[in-house]
């Protein structure tokens, strides 16, 4: 991935990302294609009308149906769907939390039970860079501990403990992965957390952008907090992040 950054007024910034499929002018919005498909919209409306060149899928979703491995059979998402622009994964960590009565996360993982038939499956930050290996996206995101707000000062700690410790097993699993050959055009980006605790959101950021990552995102919001925390927390972790790589606000 090649990144330039055009313009900056204050924090805000006019950047251009390069990835192996396509070239994204920043700031942009980024479309949900929760299986590799914008609902309600056809490819003519995204790669013409739209102009996407970016688009999300749901590393979730895609591992219960039709399932990671189809999806690589079938020549990863771009294949898959025929989308010839960039696609960015998530890692299950949302799901985690939105399907919260069906899911529970440990210090390794998060474990589950999936929505359409029951069945048990566990998340850990080796799987689920597996996952997004097969599904070949050209940003992954890391699994991350997401809570929901208001949360103890305690269960903040934790979350952002675990999305360090997984932080650090992720990055060492894609790196070493690349040594063989394995997800040599797929970036990886990691996700703050810390609420809207300012203390905690600059410990997970100064811990998480000390590692390789290619690009850094700022996770655990619109998940209970009023919309001025939420503006005030964007505007504290803003400047913590590195000035040259990319900068996802999630949500």
């Amino acid at each position: 991935m090649q990144f330039h950054v055009d313009a900056t007024c204050g924090n805000a910034r006019a950047c251009t990302i390069t990835t192996a499929h396509s070239t994204i002018q920043t700031p942009i919005f980024m479309p949900v294609g929760t299986v590799g498909s914008v609902k309600a919209l056809d490819m003519a409306d995204m790669t013409e009308l739209l102009d996407t060149q970016i688009i999300l899928a749901n590393t979730y979703h895609m591992y219960l149906r039709p399932g990671d491995e189809t999806v690589a059979r079938l020549g990863g998402l771009h294949g898959y769907t025929t989308y010839p622009k960039s696609f960015l994964t998530d890692s299950g960590g949302f799901q985690a939390f939105s399907l919260s009565d069906i899911s529970k996360p440990t210090e390794s993982g998060i474990e589950f039970r999936s929505h359409i038939d029951g069945s048990k499956h566990f998340f850990t930050p080796e799987k689920v860079i597996d996952i997004q290996n097969n599904l070949n996206s050209d940003i992954m995101m890391i699994l991350d501990d997401l809570v929901a707000l208001p949360a103890t000062q305690e269960r903040i700690k934790t979350s952002i403990q675990r999305t360090t410790q997984w932080a650090q097993q992720s990055i060492d699993y894609h790196r070493h992965n690349q040594t063989k050959g394995i997800g040599l055009d797929q970036n990886i980006f990691a996700i703050i957390q810390g609420g809207t605790d300012f203390n905690f959101r600059t410990q997970s950021a100064e811990e998480l952008c000390a590692m390789d990552y290619d690009g850094f995102a700022i996770g655990g919001l619109s998940v209970g907090e009023s919309n001025n925390l939420m503006y005030d927390t964007v505007e504290h972790t803003t400047p913590l992040m590195p000035k040259d790589k990319p900068r996802y606000l999630m949500g």
